[in-house]
């Protein structure tokens, strides 16, 4: 007879409930995902961190840049004096022997600053401007340095259309040469009294020379061009072994139409620059005679200035005034100054109409190769080899797709098209070269991967039950497609389109191949056929930013206008996406929330 089992020990069961209870609550903690939950967390509080502090950055310099800053004058012990904006303050430690090279009756002086500061000396950077007489934009000036800082209350900024900004005080109006008005006050008065109507001078003559000289270079152009075309004819002609009589009459009739528009032409010309002589001499009597920093004059004519103010008399509404203009000539104004100054209206407008062209381009290859694979291809090695191309174009450097498109684009197609349409233009080329319409299909092919696997992703999502009652109730495979899927695949479509306009906006480097230029005011636009010209080079503000910050001479000073630009960029790319998920929105509404 087997011997009985001998039966566990018993124990209160409420306490070896607690102690289990306990062993797991002691080994769950990762279990559960705490440590991983506030990883995260923290992840994603530093990424909001860096991001807002970086917007902050650029918000508040961007805004600030405008900002009319007071004129110090500051002059050195050696006796220089410095008169302009304090744009950056800094500390730092001098050299040793930097003491030793100023006048003996200042070392004593400098040293005893020193030592109170431990070593340590502050230094402002000054905007002197007048570099066409000085040669220099800034000057460091310290304070061991410094004998004396005050604020003129006369002193005066000016923009100029060359040479960047002037610094000085009113001495002298001039008009023919003859003092009108003298001294400060009575100076300036004649300034705020004349200017408007010389800057109306200025205007006309840029009209006469933008608008009606650029009319008479295009008459010119074509009437050459008709003779160039009746010119190729007769060579295809002598080529081709043909009679060459209508071709030679062709020729002598428009060599004769030519020799007419030219005469024309000239008599025209000679009009439109006598009137723009007329307006440059009318400009060139009024004069201010400006007292410098070292107490020489010079004469400024009125003529050159975009912009004056006597920035240490401005109040409040003064500043805001100046503040105001100065946004509305970035905004609407044209760039000058090796892009330093001005405006960046042509790169609002290249930028937003290089966007909006990609997308266009960009929506219908990206959909119908997204509705291809996910409805209509068979699963198979092809699909997938497709699908993982998709994939790895997405990571190609933006770079290789700028030679692409400036190889494929521009070279091949539009010197194929400059071939067959613009032969009378060659060697110059019309099509064969950058352009808005390249630079935007160059774009629309580095974004297309992104809008494949937005909309897959958006059609795969549509429930199959619709499709299987649109099939039951008799409907076609295109159908069904058409009326059930792509309505409720929609939203995420747009989707796909946000990212694709959020990184089109913010390329530059495919563009410095296809398109993007430093500088061309002349928008893609005029009053004559077609009216819209996509083959014309364009400006575009990331590669604005670019050239500012790191192509110009005074970089300096361009510093600021890098946030500025920068922000403007911001703002034009949530102004397109703001748009893009308002109508995404509106789209979900309509259709995903719709029963069927």
């Amino acid at each position: 007879m087997s011997a009985p089992i001998a039966a566990p020990a018993a124990g209160p069961a409420p306490a070896r409930r607690g102690a289990a209870r306990r062993q797991r609550s002691g080994a769950s903690l990762v279990a559960v995902g705490q440590p991983m939950m506030w990883l995260t967390a923290g992840a994603l509080v530093i990424a909001l961190v860096m991001t807002l502090g970086l917007l902050a950055l650029i918000l508040v310099r961007g805004l600030g840049t405008f900002w009319p800053a007071p004129l110090e004058r500051l002059q050195t012990v050696d006796g220089s004096v410095h008169l302009g904006e304090v744009t950056r303050r800094d500390r730092y430690r001098p050299a040793r022997n930097a003491v030793e090279s100023l006048p003996a009756a200042a070392r004593e002086s400098a040293r005893r600053l020193l030592d109170r500061q431990h070593g340590w000396s502050t230094r402002w950077l000054v905007r002197t401007g007048n570099f066409d007489l000085t040669g220099v934009h800034f000057k460091w000036v310290e304070d061991f340095t410094l004998a004396e800082r005050a604020a003129p209350e006369w002193a005066v900024v000016f923009e100029r259309l060359t040479w960047g900004r002037f610094y000085g005080e009113p001495a002298a109006f001039l008009v023919d040469g003859a003092a009108t008005a003298t001294g400060p006050a009575a100076a300036w008065r004649e300034f705020e009294r004349h200017h408007p109507a010389v800057e109306g001078w200025r205007n006309e003559r840029r009209k006469l020379e933008r608008r009606d000289l650029g009319d008479l270079n295009r008459r010119l152009e074509r009437a050459r061009l008709r003779v160039r075309e009746a010119d190729l004819r007769l060579e295809d002609a002598r080529a081709a072994g043909s009679p060459e009589r209508t071709a030679a009459a062709a020729l002598a009739s428009q060599r004769r139409r030519s020799a007419a528009v030219e005469a024309e032409a000239n008599a025209e010309y000679a009009g439109i620059r006598a009137r723009i002589e007329e307006l440059r001499r009318s400009s060139d009597r009024y004069r201010l005679s400006m007292r410098l920093s070292d107490g020489s004059e010079v004469q400024v004519p009125l003529g050159q200035i975009v912009r004056g103010y006597p920035a240490n008399r401005l109040g409040l509404l003064g500043k805001l005034g100046v503040y105001l203009s100065r946004w509305a000539e970035f905004l609407t104004a044209d760039p000058r100054e090796a892009n330093s100054e001005g405006g960046v209206f042509p790169a609002i407008f290249g930028t937003v109409v290089m966007t909006l062209l990609m997308s266009l381009a960009v929506a219908p290859f990206g959909v119908i190769a997204a509705l291809y694979l996910r409805e209509y291809a068979k699963a198979g090695r092809l699909v997938s080899t497709v699908r993982i191309a998709i994939n790895n174009l997405a990571g190609v450097p933006s770079i290789v797709f700028g030679v692409f498109g400036l190889g494929f684009f521009s070279y091949l197609i539009g010197g194929g098209i400059d071939e067959l349409f613009f032969r009378a233009k060659l060697p110059s080329p019309t099509f064969g070269t950058g352009g808005i319409l390249w630079a935007s299909l160059t774009l629309a092919l580095l974004t297309v991967p992104v809008v494949i696997v937005a909309t897959e992703e958006a059609l795969a999502a549509v429930p199959g039950s619709m499709r299987e009652g649109s099939y039951a109730c008799g409907a076609s495979k295109w159908q069904t497609i058409k009326r059930i899927v792509m309505p409720r695949a929609l939203p995420g479509i747009m989707t796909g389109m946000i990212l694709a306009m959020a990184r089109g906006a913010g390329e530059v480097a495919p563009l410095m191949l296809v398109g993007a230029v430093k500088l061309a005011p002349e928008l893609p636009i005029d009053r004559y056929f077609p009216f819209v010209h996509l083959e014309r080079s364009f400006m575009h503000l990331g590669f604005h930013i670019f050239d500012v910050g790191f192509q110009s001479q005074n970089s300096e000073a361009a510093i600021p206008m890098v946030f500025t630009a920068t922000l403007l960029l911001i703002l034009i790319v949530v102004l397109l996406n703001v748009t893009a998920i308002r109508l995404r929105s509106r789209l979900h509404r309509r259709f995903t929330d719709s029963q069927f």
